[in-house]
């Protein structure tokens, strides 16, 4: 396509834009509108997804060792451990370290249990991590056929549950992203129908002195565009700046080592770029779908 003519089609599609006032602001709008509730589903999935993925790192199968076993058979279960499929790595842990983790974490309450350090009634455990966190499970069942296991432990069903949870996230935020998303694109077309009625007999005489489908669609394909980046704008620059604020204020203070927020570089960098491009998808198809419509007669 020549300069000339692309300068064109920009042209024709700034005015179709300044023509149809009300129904391009309802455009905009709608796809505002429709973006921001995107980008906050956004936000929201991508750190839930990150805290997910932390605790998945975290995911560790604690094996306690029978009390009764001698060091050589702790020896020979540390092997056994370490020739399993899928195991990543595994660490012992000394009943001795177990009694001193389990008084500070219970503060001053904790000092009551000084006094077992001479005969310490704890296990000492193993710490298995597993390569692939999702099937810590089955590694969990193939330990608990090894022998000189006492126990095996490893919250499966919290990590169930929140699994679950981030499952229902996602699922509820994209069924809501797809609605938001037809119901622009059904306002763009309408918009963008109302300027090809608008503008219905000179298009006619364009197509009777020889012009293309493709030349008469360009300018509507740069109206479609323009409405959905300008509806972009706002929500991109709301959210950013919030999420910003909030991270600053809030998000690096948790005072949860494994739920930390995404740091705002370059979460809202992405944030912004996918929201640019969904608010630019949306106007061309819904520009799309009514020029073709009309071309069709």
């Amino acid at each position: 396509m020549k300069g000339r003519s692309l300068a064109r089609h920009i042209k024709e599609g700034g005015k179709n834009i300044v023509r149809n006032g009300w129904m391009t602001f309802a455009s905009i709008s709608a796809v505002t509108v429709m973006l921001f509730v995107v980008g906050a589903f956004l936000l929201l999935i991508m750190n839930v997804n990150h805290f997910a993925k932390s605790l998945e790192e975290d995911v560790e199968v604690r094996v306690f060792i029978d009390i009764t076993a001698t060091g050589d058979q702790q020896e020979e279960l540390l092997t056994e451990l370490e020739s399993l499929e899928g195991v990543e790595n595994v660490e012992f842990v000394p009943k001795e370290e177990g009694l001193d983790t389990l008084i500070e974490s219970l503060g001053e309450q904790g000092d009551i249990f000084e006094t077992l350090r001479d005969e310490n009634p704890l296990n000492d455990v193993f710490v298995v991590q597993a390569e692939d966190p999702q099937e810590t499970d089955l590694i969990a069942l193939d330990i608990e056929e090894l022998p000189h296991v006492e126990n095996v432990e490893y919250g499966k069903d919290i990590f169930d549950q929140l699994f679950t949870a981030t499952d229902l996230i996602r699922t509820v935020g994209l069924i809501l992203i797809l609605g938001l998303m037809f119901t622009a694109m059904f306002l763009i077309a309408n918009t963008i129908k109302l300027t090809i009625i608008a503008r219905k007999r000179e298009i006619q005489i364009m197509k009777l002195v020889g012009a293309t489908n493709g030349f008469i669609r360009w300018p509507f394909f740069v109206e479609g565009l323009l409405l959905g980046v300008l509806g972009a704008v706002v929500p991109v620059t709301i959210l950013s700046y919030g999420y910003a604020s909030f991270y600053n204020s809030i998000g690096v203070q948790t005072g949860l080592d494994f739920f930390q927020f995404l740091p705002t570089t370059p979460l809202v960098f992405q944030m912004g770029s996918l929201l640019m491009a969904i608010g630019a998808f949306v106007g061309i198809w819904g520009s799309m779908m009514s020029v073709r419509k009309f071309l069709r007669v």
